[in-house]
């Protein structure tokens, strides 16, 4: 059974049948754009009725299941805006490369996950790269790939496997090609026997245990990256998706002036503008605040991506007034990278946040130029060159504890920066305490010896003032 095999008059009953039955209950209990794609999407039906084995009264059934979960679970507005972007950068999920079907991998890598990760964070950062991987394939079936190599019991969670496992059972119709497991240790085995259970029985024979010798069964062999034992020299690195335009939502549609505090306007003597360049910003679109103590503050990451030639960076904002920029201009040799930290000044409202754009410029310059290079004399006028420019909107986000971090020139990915900054916090959290409960000892230890010297002095002192009483008094006795 296959999507192509649904013929058109099942898709055409599905439509008016559920659409009917809608009608009953109410069109505003489904999210409009599921609304619209139930009355545009062909293919999605096909789906349904696939999943199905093409019985309309079931696959209208399933529809309305995951048609009004992904309403509650507000499926449709989930993006990089508004999800835990430390756990999308870090990697735990992400898609590369096929299996030997020609199905996309959806990679979830075990050793990067803790249990103590929270529930709802995890599940929407799931449900962003499902509809990622729905969008990149047009709906086609992607594979679940489990790389649990260097995984221990900590980073096994029975309920966020029941729950992926729940997500092509009952909401994403059709989708599932192949779970594949990757070097599963032995001590795992038990737990994934657990999971065999709930899978329905044509699902049981999708799954494939693999280990680095016979990987190449299921994938193919330029998809297998060094990890997995293969060549392909590939290190994930989040690339944030990119989306059509709408035009109104687009926050660039219409002209805006970015200011660095001196007069700069868009008619000064700059080559045309060209996005991207040599020079990456990590975030690469928004700039997400969050509170430090007693201000808001985030940090971007610039990086160098040529390994030949030097870039020149300076950062503008709509709204030089509120913002504290640190650099806000620099240099960076072949391949490096450096933090910038924006604060939010004292004083201003975070209401206006979401109108504030920040502009990162970028320039190549030759080597021996750059060694006496003014920048701000340089940014006056670049001379003709061509002016990279990345944009960036403010954002405010309570909810995610650790969004933007620096980083030093040796890291490889924005991934490491984020795991680094973690570990640093952690470390220093630990330190902290560590210092406070020595501290403590210290102070009691002390206390103690403190006392017992007393003691021991009083006690001596007492000691040798009987001794000295004595014998300064004994009673003298003569010779017979």
């Amino acid at each position: 059974m296959s999507v192509k095999d649904v013929p058109q008059s099942l898709v055409d009953e599905l439509r008016t049948v559920f659409l009917e039955e809608l009608e009953a209950k109410g069109t505003d209990t489904i999210h409009p754009k599921d609304l619209e794609r139930v009355k545009r999407s062909d293919h999605w039906l096909q789906r349904f009725l696939a999943h199905q084995k093409q019985s309309v009264p079931k696959a209208s059934k399933m529809m309305f299941t995951s048609l009004l979960w992904r309403k509650e679970f507000k499926v449709n507005d989930i993006n990089e805006n508004n999800i835990k972007m430390d756990l999308i950068i870090k990697g735990c999920f992400f898609t590369y490369g096929k299996d030997i079907m020609g199905s996309t991998l959806l990679v979830f890598r075990g050793k990067l996950y803790k249990g103590s990760i929270n529930q709802d964070e995890l599940r929407k950062c799931v449900i962003y790269w499902m509809e990622r991987a729905e969008r990149l394939t047009e709906g086609e079936p992607i594979t679940l790939f489990f790389d649990m190599d260097g995984c221990g019991l900590s980073n096994i969670d029975m309920d966020l496997m029941k729950y992926l496992i729940g997500l092509f059972k009952e909401y994403y119709p059709f989708f599932l090609n192949l779970i594949i497991i990757f070097e599963m240790p032995w001590i795992l085995s038990a737990a994934f026997k657990v999971i065999k259970s709930w899978l329905p029985e044509e699902a049981i024979e999708k799954i494939k245990f693999v280990t680095k010798k016979d990987i190449n069964t299921v994938v193919p062999s330029e998809d297998i990256l060094k990890s997995w034992g293969g060549n392909n020299p590939y290190v994930f690195n989040f690339i944030p998706e990119k989306k059509p335009a709408v035009e109104s939502n687009n926050i660039y549609s219409k002209k805006v002036h970015f200011s660095d505090g001196s007069p700069m306007s868009d008619q000064q003597p700059y080559s045309e503008p060209e996005d991207d360049g040599p020079l990456k910003v990590y975030p690469s679109d928004l700039i997400t605040f969050v509170r430090e103590k007693n201000e808001l503050a985030s940090t971007l990451v610039v990086r160098n991506m040529d390994v030949t030639k030097q870039v020149v960076f300076k950062l503008k904002t709509t709204s030089p007034e509120k913002f504290k920029v640190k650099p806000s201009m620099g240099r960076l040799d072949p391949g490096a990278d450096e933090g910038i930290k924006v604060t939010l000044l004292q004083g201003f409202q975070l209401g206006g946040l979401s109108k504030d754009k920040f502009l990162v410029m970028s320039c190549v310059v030759d080597g021996e130029e750059s060694l006496n290079l003014d920048l701000a004399e340089f940014w006056k006028n670049p001379g003709g060159r061509k002016v990279y420019q990345n944009r960036l909107r403010c954002v405010q986000n309570e909810e995610i504890k650790c969004a933007n971090v620096t980083t030093g020139s040796q890291f490889e990915t924005w991934a490491r920066v984020v795991d680094l900054l973690v570990d640093l916090k952690n470390t220093q959290k630990e330190l902290t305490e560590s210092v406070s409960r020595n501290q403590k000892i210290q102070l009691f230890g002390l206390t103690v010896i403190v006392v017992f010297v007393a003691v021991m002095f009083a006690v001596l002192n007492t000691t040798i003032d009987e001794l000295y009483n004595k014998e300064s008094y004994c009673p003298y006795t003569s010779k017979p």
